[in-house]
């Protein structure tokens, strides 16, 4: 799989996590164990840190990227993934943070400084735009994104079994592609 350093910072990858062979991760990168990596996922650490937890999956062409540092962003802003994280398919993170058990719906798209907390929900195709704050067990959908409901506790359960599976799939795909 390309793992490139970037200023000579190569990624960190735990050895129980899976990265498929045609992912992308470069430079600042940190991915927890039993996290999964899947084909055609892009993961940019060059201008500042990305994060991903453990337990965590970053599913089919998605991209991760980051802010640098600038008379605009001091300091930049890293991405940070919690733990037990579902990104789904063709999702964009951009310098945002997701709480432990979020969950992103496919073609989402995540920007600066967005805060998705814990077990909230961002629909498929929407768009959070900078700043924007994801409570807790709420679902935000449309572009701009903006609260449509509380989650369902079956929504809930739902996203803890897609995490199981993912984690599932990635020790599978792990054996059968060898160790990361």
């Amino acid at each position: 799989m390309p793992l490139y350093p970037y200023r000579g910072i190569f990624p960190q990858i735990d050895p129980s996590a899976f990265v498929h062979p045609d992912a992308v991760v470069i430079g600042d990168v940190g991915i927890g164990p039993n996290a999964s990596i899947w084909p055609g996922v892009v993961i940019r650490g060059d201008v500042n840190s990305i994060r991903i937890g453990a337990c965590s999956n970053v599913q089919d062409g998605s991209i991760l990227h980051v802010t640098r540092d600038s008379e605009f962003k001091p300091g930049g802003i890293p991405l940070i993934i919690e733990e037990e994280v579902n990104i789904a398919h063709s999702v964009t993170l951009h310098a945002c943070t997701l709480k432990r058990g979020a969950m992103v719906g496919m073609g989402a798209i995540v920007l600066d400084g967005v805060v998705v907390h814990e077990t909230g929900m961002l629909a498929a195709g929407s768009m959070a735009t900078p700043g924007k704050q994801i409570a807790s067990g709420q679902l935000w959908m449309g572009s701009p994104a903006k609260f449509a409901r509380d989650l369902k506790e079956s929504e809930l359960r739902s996203n803890q079994a897609i995490n199981a599976n993912y984690i599932k799939l990635g020790a599978e795909y792990r054996q059968a592609f060898g160790a990361t």
